[in-house]
């Protein structure tokens, strides 16, 4: 229960979703969390907010800071890791990349300003706060870097494509989320010797994040989605990670039965009723 003691985490996309729950998941561990996201109060539709997640994380006790920061703004998410540093003496342990934006549209007539909006926020931003955040894990010779990936980011074959309408439309979220896993790994390699772990790790189905049941919720059986327990598992298992763990373009659930991982509730407390998949509902 106490793995992240006296330690410090950024998590971005905290308002909901695998982003809030992670960072509850880290402050019941015992870290100090930065949690950063838009929605301070309320989304115009969606479920979660900066507010609710703190509230949640204060609960266990630790400090628990929130930032409104727009990733897809260079000066606003540039303010990000420097807030951190403020607020927690000089160190961040952990950075979780978990802000995503995912824009789906066919390819055909998929609009510039949307494809530049998708790679701001899943790769350029993603690259600014490790490139900010590397200097003091370097001088320490400890940190840890998890990417949240996408299995979109392999290709699928043409007869999939041709069949299935979210294949269709999923090309160019995929093509960024493709790009994260490889420069993690390029920053994997040139920081290994520094004692950096740097990894991405992906669902091996859906989370049914707030958005993601908005979307396809009602489309996926229960073979299709996996818990968010599960996911939240696997990216705490890497802001802990042992230094030969770097690099890694992880699955969650690979992942967790490679390192015969229990999933755990949010708070740690128990084993979660569901394991890798939702819980049966009472």
């Amino acid at each position: 229960m106490d793995r992240f003691k006296g330690r410090t985490a950024i998590v971005t996309g905290a308002s909901r979703g695998i982003g809030a729950a992670t960072s509850e998941r880290l402050a019941a561990e015992g870290a100090d969390v930065l949690l950063v996201a838009r929605t301070v109060d309320r989304h115009h539709h969606l479920a979660g907010s900066l507010r609710e997640t703190a509230e949640r994380c204060r609960r266990y006790g630790g400090r628990v800071e929130t930032l409104a920061a727009d990733l897809s703004d260079e000066g606003s998410r540039a303010a990000i890791v420097p807030r951190a540093l403020e607020l927690f003496d000089g160190r961040v342990d952990v950075l979780v990349n978990n802000a995503a934006a995912a824009i789906y549209a066919p390819n055909a007539d998929y609009p510039l300003k949307r494809r530049r909006l998708t790679f701001e926020v899943n790769v350029h931003a993603p690259v600014d706060l490790m490139q900010a955040v590397l200097p003091q894990m370097v001088e320490r010779s400890e940190g840890w870097i998890v990417n949240l990936s996408s299995a979109s980011a392999r290709p699928f074959d043409v007869a999939t494509v041709e069949t299935s309408p979210a294949a269709r439309v999923i090309g160019v979220y995929g093509a960024s989320k493709a790009a994260l896993n490889r420069i993690t790994n390029a920053f994997a390699g040139e920081f290994a010797r520094a004692g950096i772990r740097i990894n991405t790790v992906e669902p091996r189905v859906a989370v049914l994040s707030e958005g993601a049941e908005e979307l396809v919720g009602d489309q996926l059986s229960g073979d299709q989605i996996e818990s968010m327990e599960a996911m939240v598992e696997a990216v705490v298992a890497l802001g802990c990670c042992p230094p030969e763990r770097t690099g890694g373009v992880l699955e969650s659930l690979a992942l967790l039965d490679e390192i015969g991982q229990t999933v755990m509730t949010l708070d740690g407390s128990a084993p979660y009723p569901g394991g890798q998949r939702p819980a049966a509902k009472a």
